[in-house]
């Protein structure tokens, strides 16, 4: 069980955000560069497993992003792993995945104070446990991703992951040959023409994600007697799976709201 903390009840050595960031880096071995980053969940979620092994699935964690959707997975998982281990915290997630300033500060701020009251010692070697996936906040086109060799002091055999507008930008005399066209290619599968309407497609399929989930959170924040059957007509539209597709395909987690 987790020992639970408030920010009135638990005193931590006043940090910046960048010494709070550098905190997160040098523990997770990450990449992240300002603090509104971290609303992707990962990073706590990886914290999670640090605290309490196999609270969380760290497989199902998406580590690289830049998708809203994959950010409030990410915080389900969190949430789902401090019911595990009885911790009364509730996420904002609404708040933290839009990935404004103050709001990521102070749950950055609880979190390092709920870390400092569970933290056994323990040595933990995040890169490894989670297979050596890069774990960066992903830029503008990084949904569309191949893996690339190393090419700092991580161990052997890990990788990171190029966005793809590094494949078209990044490449060299040499190598123009093997990847001419791997762009194009990726957008033409999707029926889009160039890279840049690719990226386009996806800015747009992420703004309608955004509206239906906040309309989902207004539902569950709304559940009442009196206006749960219009909600619930509401919420069996959203969740009706579409053409081909199974429900049982559906996210397991996707209920634990």
């Amino acid at each position: 069980m987790a020992v639970n903390v408030h920010s009135t009840n638990v005193t931590t050595e006043n940090l910046s955000r960048h010494e709070m960031l550098a905190w997160v880096n040098d523990c997770l071995q990450s990449d992240f560069s300002k603090v509104e980053e971290l609303c992707t969940g990962a990073a706590y979620c990886q914290f999670m497993d640090m605290l309490f092994p196999s609270s969380v699935p760290l497989k199902r964690v998406k580590f690289r992003t830049n998708l809203e959707h994959e950010y409030i997975q990410n915080f389900k998982i969190l949430q789902a792993g401090f019911k595990k281990m009885s911790v009364d915290k509730i996420i904002p997630i609404d708040k933290l995945v839009k990935g404004r300033f103050q709001d990521n500060l102070e749950f950055l701020q609880w979190f390092k104070k709920f870390f400092d009251a569970n933290y056994n010692g323990k040595k933990y070697d995040a890169l490894a446990a989670r297979e050596g996936a890069p774990m960066v906040f992903a830029s503008v086109g990084a949904s569309s991703y191949r893996r690339a060799p190393v090419a700092t002091g991580r161990p052997a055999g890990t990788s990171v992951v190029k966005p793809l507008g590094a494949r078209v930008t990044s490449r060299t005399n040499d190598d123009d040959s093997n990847l001419t066209g791997t762009a194009t290619e990726d957008a033409q599968a999707v029926g889009k023409d160039t890279p840049e309407q690719l990226v386009e497609a996806m800015k747009e399929r992420d703004f309608y994600f955004s509206k239906l989930r906040d309309i989902e959170i207004l539902c569950h924040e709304n559940e009442d007697a009196q206006a749960m059957p219009i909600l619930q007509r509401i919420l069996d539209i959203l969740y009706k799976p579409g053409d081909g597709f199974s429900a049982s395909n559906a996210d397991p987690e996707q209920e634990e709201f």
